[in-house]
C-alpha cells in the first residue's frame, strides 16, 4: 500500500502494480540525469509540461529504485503501461505532482503574490 505522505504513488507496468517514490536520492539522479543544479531547476524543467519518452523513462526509473525496486533505465524502456504512451505520462504527472505539489495539491510554481517557493525555507 502507498504512503501519499511519503509522496509515494502505484503504477501498473508489466501488469504488476509498483509503488513508485521520488526520494532525495532519486531526486539527486534526476538533477544528474537532466544537468540541472538543485530541486528548484529540476521543478522549473518539470513545469513545462513537456516531456520526452527518454524523460518519462528517466523519471520513472528514478521513482521505481526510489521505492526499492532495483531495476534499470534499459529494464524501464521495455516495461508496457496499460496506457500506453498516455499511460506513461499520467504515471510521471501524479508522481511528480506526489513529489513537488505536496499535501495542498497546488503547483510546484512559485506564488510570487505570497512570495513562497516551492520547497518551504526558499523564495
Amino acid at each position: 500500500m502507498v504512503n501519499v505522505h511519503r509522496g509515494e504513488i502505484e503504477a501498473v507496468l508489466d501488469g504488476k502494480p509498483y509503488r513508485l517514490c521520488l526520494t532525495l536520492g532519486a531526486l539527486a539522479e534526476l538533477e544528474s540525469a537532466f544537468g540541472d543544479e538543485d530541486m528548484l531547476a529540476l521543478a522549473t524543467r518539470f513545469e513545462t509540461g513537456r516531456i520526452s519518452a527518454r524523460d518519462c523513462v528517466r523519471i520513472i526509473g528514478a521513482g521505481l529504485r526510489g521505492a526499492g525496486h532495483e531495476v534499470a533505465n534499459d529494464a524501464v524502456a521495455r516495461m508496457a503501461s496499460e496506457g500506453g504512451a498516455a499511460g506513461y505520462v499520467e504515471i510521471v504527472a501524479k508522481l511528480l505532482n506526489a513529489t513537488f505539489a505536496g499535501q495542498g495539491g497546488g503547483s510546484a510554481k512559485a506564488d510570487t503574490e505570497s512570495e513562497r517557493g516551492p520547497f518551504p525555507g526558499t523564495t
